[in-house]
């Protein structure tokens, strides 16, 4: 960050009470209680998609992004090569890269934090800390958040990876099919409003069709790639002419008026 052009942090607002920072640290707990125990689900998913168990808590302690880890997974599960499954998991991943740019301003991460806290920039701690009304209450629910959920997520991928570990082939549960229910289940909190739903449909329409046409995989990343740009192009058009309250038109004459 150039020392010339400093980000400016948001207005500090009142200070922050015992009372409002209690309620900080029972919701970034509640948060990471809740999280913290899909890790079971993910760590059984892995081994039984051919990862170690040593493979698959190296996944939660360095990647820590439910998303990308379920997608890495998925692929792998379903038979896809290395490179598609990182692919696929790369491109969930850039949305971190647009949620730090957003808590910037408010953690103003130096030293050591310039490590912590990218590592613990995730879906829940990003919500939490967004929706407290001053900074100090912001960093908190960031901080509570994002180190009980990787503390949580970590411990229960360890015991869902044993787990899965000692339950052997997955097609005799059904655990072959599970990756991408659990994906999909993470996804469907988010599909509200046209632009979410059409996304959604274009991506499962186009991995319906080339799922058995191409190697296991390719669809995945083709659907993050077409969503990706049907997303993009969306917000980029243009806004339509605005009206103002009295019905006159941009230029000044009122529909159907003659010019002064």
């Amino acid at each position: 960050m150039s020392d010339a052009a400093p980000a400016q942090p948001p207005p500090a607002g009142p200070p922050a009470g015992p009372p409002d920072r209690a309620a900080v640290v029972r919701q970034g707990l509640s948060v990471a209680v809740a999280t913290g125990l899909y890790g079971v689900s993910f760590g059984a998913l892995s081994v039984t998609s051919g990862l170690s168990v040593l493979q698959t808590c190296l996944l939660s302690l360095l990647l820590f992004s439910g998303g990308s880890q379920f997608a890495l997974v998925g692929v792998l599960g379903g038979g896809g090569t290395g490179g598609a499954a990182l692919a696929a998991s790369s491109l969930l991943g850039v949305r971190n890269a647009l949620y730090g740019l957003q808590l910037s301003p408010t953690m103003r991460p130096r030293g050591w934090r310039r490590v912590v806290v990218p590592q613990l920039t995730i879906d829940e701690s990003t919500a939490v800390a967004v929706a407290q009304p001053v900074p100090a209450l912001r960093r908190l629910g960031f901080w509570v958040t994002g180190l009980g959920v990787y503390a949580g997520w970590n411990l229960t991928t360890l015991l869902g990876a044993l787990a899965g570990d000692a339950l052997g082939d997955p097609q005799r549960f059904g655990l072959d099919a599970a990756a991408a229910a659990s994906f999909a289940a993470l996804l469907w909190p988010r599909v509200r409003g046209r632009e979410p739903v059409a996304v959604a449909v274009v991506a499962v329409l186009l991995t319906t069709v080339l799922v058995p046409v191409v190697p296991p995989g390719l669809p995945v990343v083709a659907a993050a790639l077409a969503g990706s740009v049907l997303a993009w192009s969306w917000r980029a058009r243009p806004p339509g002419p605005s009206v103002p309250p009295d019905g006159n038109a941009p230029g000044g004459d009122a529909p159907g008026g003659s010019a002064a």
